[in-house]
């Protein structure tokens, strides 16, 4: 394991959904500072340890893939720069395991983000916990890589989307374009992916699962589903899987 954690991960405990519907209902610095505590034993001391856990994990099977606590999990606080929601914490606790040379995600996005790469996500919040896969909202450069790709190979890039719906809904459509974008003829080959600006898709979590020590090998189950969809678009905007750590 890494970052010197010496806990293993044995479930989310009833208070950290508890900790995080508390914050949702006041959602203040006073508050916070007056519950530090509690979120770093019921929330982020288990996110650690599950991100180590997953660590472990991928090491034998994705092994460009990486979880580490200090870079992996998103930080709590909100940018309220641009917003007209003032609220300074998130209501919920996120990690991202990434590709080892993509950098560090979220870099250049204050909300967090997979512009590093393609990769794997987990999301804890009261009634709503999901896991997903894929890259959210790339940047211009990245996004055109993948769409040339996709383009140049539309069955083999459906024949990987058919194994993640397997396990996963289907691709999210948000943000989705109406139109191809410029440059494309309506009768590409390719059309049916051009006109999407994220590659991503979820899966629901209950809680009875967040509270099971064994929610790394349920996890684990589920993101293989989403390896060949994930190391595609890694391929293809130039991060390729690898045999070892």
């Amino acid at each position: 394991m890494t970052d010197g954690s010496t806990s293993p991960f044995a479930g989310f405990r009833p208070d950290a959904l508890r900790f995080l519907r508390a914050l949702a209902a006041n959602n203040r610095r006073e508050w916070f500072e007056a519950h530090r505590v509690d979120f770093e034993t019921m929330v982020r001391a288990p996110m650690r340890a599950l991100v180590e856990e997953m660590d472990v994990r991928l090491a034998t099977t994705a092994p460009e893939l990486v979880g580490d606590p200090r870079r992996s999990i998103f930080r709590l606080h909100r940018d309220t720069r641009f917003s007209a929601d003032k609220s300074p914490y998130k209501t919920h606790a996120s990690f991202w395991l990434a590709h080892r040379d993509g950098g560090r995600p979220g870099a250049g996005d204050a909300d967090g983000g997979a512009h590093g790469g393609a990769g794997l996500y987990f999301h804890l919040e009261p009634r709503a916990s999901f896991i997903a896969a894929g890259i959210w909202m790339p940047p211009a450069p990245v996004l055109a890589r993948l769409r040339t790709a996709s383009g140049a190979d539309p069955r083999g890039f459906a024949r990987v989307v058919a194994t993640l719906e397997r396990r996963f809904a289907p691709l999210d459509t948000d943000r989705m374009l109406t139109r191809l974008p410029r440059g494309f003829a309506e009768t590409h080959p390719g059309a049916r992916w051009l006109r999407y600006t994220s590659f991503t898709a979820s899966h629901p979590l209950r809680t009875t699962e967040l509270r099971q020590a064994d929610l790394p090998d349920r996890l684990m189950r589920l993101y293989r589903g989403a390896l060949p969809f994930v190391r595609w678009l890694n391929r293809a905007i130039g991060l390729p899987p690898a045999t070892r750590r």
